[in-house]
């Protein structure tokens, strides 16, 4: 498999870069040198894809199962990955609280999961202020380590388009490690309990999680005494995904794949675009609309059903099953009220949708003592809010998007730790938004591998 060199970034049936601006795309970079960012751009255009359209077409087909109701989407990382982050112990950390989370889905609910990451591209965040005012003090607001650095300094807050060839090279690390864990032996079914050593004795979901892992372990040993000892408990797909925020990034990253001929964005798996720039008529939509990627789109809870129907048209057109998940984002409060009249107006479109559940950026706050936080009471809310739509509707809750770390952090209150505003100020290690921990994470796969199996039956 092998990708048509493209000269001048011109990809066909692909708007060029120069079309997309004049849409004005939101919550762009202000880049201070023009010269700059067309070098790296320039240099981008050449580099090897990070992942290949073979992959792309191959989550396309899996999350089409996700639409007919015979798989679980299970997607989740970090809020905004960093360079300092791409280390072996920050990868593998978050790889194993996904594959727990999954087993636990997989085995307790008896659905396979479809497992992608939030990785290897998740470096540009949205904002809702252009600037950032620290006593007194007025710089441009931090939008990822692909823009600008996080400390609170002019220097660090200018936009520096080297930082998108920092983007490639640290997502490049990340697919090579994750795909060594992934197939090397990390992944296989018989490491359940490795998964869970340092973690068993000091929490009630761990030693839960370990009576699981133990019924695992029994069934292949069973299986193992039948002669039955299948290659697909050694290794597991395992997908990358990220907002595409940048437009100059994902588009230098697009090539034609020479199999085909049809355009794919090689920065990631599947694609996402956000509440802030899902404009119908926005240059990330018309950007979107022209790949051959699976495709997400953040649902927010003003959606209407109008706006749904016509999203469907301008990014499916065509029905494919797995080219287009909607991803809920609408707050516990919302969601009931919010959802069933989008779900009915998709049913009653017959197109085929994935439906995923982000219940962590409608619940967002502030403690009084300065953190931006969420309480795992309204994230588990907002799940059952999600199972509760779809059971009333009839239609499949298909996946759930969590951003979560595998380490002990203390960024999201309540969970079986119980968690207090008090406790933020131990380890608060986001560069963005607060992250569901690896306790919070696995008591999260529990509540929902329960709806689930009520789901199936």
């Amino acid at each position: 498999m092998h990708f048509a060199t493209l000269s001048a970034g011109v990809v066909p049936g692909v708007p060029t870069l120069d079309e997309l601006r004049a849409l004005k795309p939101l919550q762009q970079p202000e880049w201070p040198d023009q010269a700059a960012l067309e070098g790296v751009i320039g240099q981008l255009r050449t580099l090897p894809p990070l992942v290949f359209a073979g992959e792309c077409d191959d989550l396309t087909t899996s999350i089409g199962a996700v639409t007919r109701g015979e798989s679980f989407l299970l997607q989740g990382g970090d809020c905004a990955e960093t360079f300092d982050g791409v280390t072996a112990d920050n990868i593998r950390a978050k790889l194993r609280v996904l594959l727990q989370m999954s087993v636990v889905l997989q085995y307790a609910a008896s659905v396979p999961v479809v497992k992608v990451g939030r990785i290897a591209g998740q470096y540009a965040k949205p904002r809702s202020s252009g600037d950032e005012t620290r006593e007194g003090v007025t710089l441009p607001s931090y939008r990822g380590d692909a823009v600008n650095g996080l400390d609170f300094t002019p220097e660090a807050r200018i936009p520096d388009p080297e930082r998108l060839r920092g983007v490639y090279n640290a997502a490049a690390a990340t697919l090579n490690l994750t795909r060594a864990f992934t197939t090397g032996g990390y992944a296989d079914l018989h490491q359940v309990h490795a998964w869970n050593t340092d973690f068993v004795k000091s929490s009630p979901v761990g030693q839960k999680y370990e009576r699981l892992a133990t019924e695992i372990e029994r069934a292949l040993a069973f299986m193992r005494a039948c002669g039955a000892n299948s290659e697909e408990f050694r290794t597991v797909d395992f997908y990358a995904s990220h907002e595409a925020l940048i437009l100059e990034y994902e588009h230098a990253l697009t090539r034609i794949d020479s199999r085909t001929q049809q355009p794919y964005d090689v920065s990631g798996h599947l694609l996402w675009v956000g509440e802030r720039t899902r404009q119908l008529d926005g240059a990330h939509v018309e950007f979107l609309a022209s790949l051959s990627n699976p495709l997400g789109v953040k649902i927010g809870p003003t959606t209407t059903p109008e706006y749904i129907r016509a999203l469907i048209d301008k990014l499916n057109p065509k029905g494919v099953e797995g080219r287009l998940t909607f991803i809920t984002r609408m707050g516990a409060g919302k969601i009931r009220a919010a959802l069933p009249p989008l779900l009915e107006a998709v049913r009653d479109h017959g197109s085929p949708i994935a439906w995923v559940c982000d219940p962590m950026h409608g619940n967002t706050f502030e403690t009084p003592n300065g953190y931006k936080t969420r309480n795992f009471d309204d994230v588990v809310d907002e799940v059952q809010g999600f199972f509760d739509a779809h059971e009333q509707v009839g239609t499949w809750p298909g996946g759930l998007h969590v951003e979560l770390t595998g380490d002990d952090v203390t960024e999201c209150l309540g969970g079986g730790e119980e968690l207090v505003a008090e406790d933020l100020v131990n380890r608060y290690e986001t560069a963005c938004d607060p992250r569901l921990n690896r306790h919070q994470s696995l008591e999260l796969a529990f509540l929902v591998a329960e709806r689930l199996h009520g789901a199936r039956a």
